[in-house]
């Protein structure tokens, strides 16, 4: 929303600005992988987290005219803590699982990614869809008390304004659901997994 309508640039760009954050999910994985089988989960929980709270703070503050590379460049660092957070934590909570039940634990934890998933974009967007009304009639007030005339041009810049404060907005609230993911994964802990149902 922010790339494309805020800033108008096209798709494929806006493709190209986020393409370095996939290539880093991808080429992390196997390097995490290793990480979690020395350390654990809790070490990389933090340490990804932590970073995600901090570039999710630097989204919150973009402007009308924030660098393409700037965005591009913490976008990549958000994932970079992503990919250290997403598969450690959810193999370590399957290994708390015996091994013939792990089949059912992954199908639970990748419908409960989805739902939680939807729930969260739901409530994302419909915040900064509020924030985008409430600004807008500020600033429509604000510019007929200064004695603008509303022409179609000005209502657009200040559509493009609003937009721009609700998505940082909501950037910012996500900053703080991050918050709360980092103090939980300081209560992390290592799991053995059983290995069979009938031994746990």
């Amino acid at each position: 929303l922010y790339v494309q309508t805020v800033r108008g640039i096209s798709p494929f760009d806006a493709g190209l600005l986020m393409l370095p954050g996939a290539i880093i999910m991808g080429l992390m994985s196997p390097i995490t992988g290793r990480i979690f089988d020395k350390y654990g989960a809790k070490l990389l929980a933090v340490t990804g987290i932590t970073i995600m709270v901090i570039t999710t703070y630097l989204l919150s503050t973009l402007k009308i005219d924030t660098s393409y590379y700037y965005i591009m460049a913490v976008y990549t660092t958000r994932m970079f803590g992503m990919s250290m957070v997403m598969m450690p934590i959810s193999t370590n909570g399957l290994n708390q699982l015996p091994r013939e039940l792990n089949p059912h634990g992954a199908a639970i934890n990748n419908t409960l990614q989805q739902v939680t998933g939807a729930i969260g974009t739901a409530l994302l967007l419909t915040i900064m869809h509020n924030r985008t009304e409430s600004t807008m009639v500020n600033l429509v007030t604000d510019a007929t008390k200064a004695g603008m005339q509303m022409t179609a041009e000005l209502q657009a810049k200040l559509g493009l304004e609003a937009m721009l404060d609700a998505i940082n907005y909501s950037f910012y609230i996500s900053t703080w659901i991050a918050a709360v993911a980092l103090v939980l994964a300081f209560f992390v802990k290592r799991v053995t997994p059983p290995t069979s149902l009938a031994k746990k």
